[in-house]
């Protein structure tokens, strides 16, 4: 079982920056494709970010593109969504998934069929 939990969430004003990290741990031992989706009051979650297990392809949702940057620490399963110029679009809450059993991606690994673990989640709110 692998757990994971995310943590940064917070109130901020619209221009701000924000960043959010999450760490997996657990069984089985490797290390993992790892993705941020997020899901705003009244609508379906959405895909935003991806990063590939060696963090040498990365996958950004296009409403976010120039204004989020995901990473990873190389050694270990952590990643950061690090969140400039944030709009009240912004406004959800955000989830990380982990990729434990999926296939190779072909393109933005946007279902969630694709993640396997997830965590709790944590509220970004963007005020105007």
């Amino acid at each position: 079982q692998v757990q994971v939990e995310e943590t940064g969430g917070g109130l901020v004003q619209a221009g701000d920056s924000l960043r959010l990290s999450c760490a997996a741990s657990g069984r089985p031992g490797g290390i993992f494709p790892m993705g941020w989706f997020r899901q705003a009051p009244g609508k379906v979650r959405e895909f935003v970010a991806a990063i590939s297990w060696n963090g040498d392809t990365t996958y950004l949702v296009d409403s976010v593109k120039g204004r989020f940057t995901i990473s990873r620490d190389g050694t270990k399963n952590t990643v950061s969504l690090q969140m400039n110029n944030l709009k009240p679009e912004d406004t959800a809450v955000y989830y990380c998934a982990v990729g434990v059993y999926g296939p190779a991606w072909s393109g933005a690994p946007s279902s969630e069929r694709l993640w396997d673990y997830w965590g709790q989640g944590t509220q970004v709110t963007v005020s105007s």
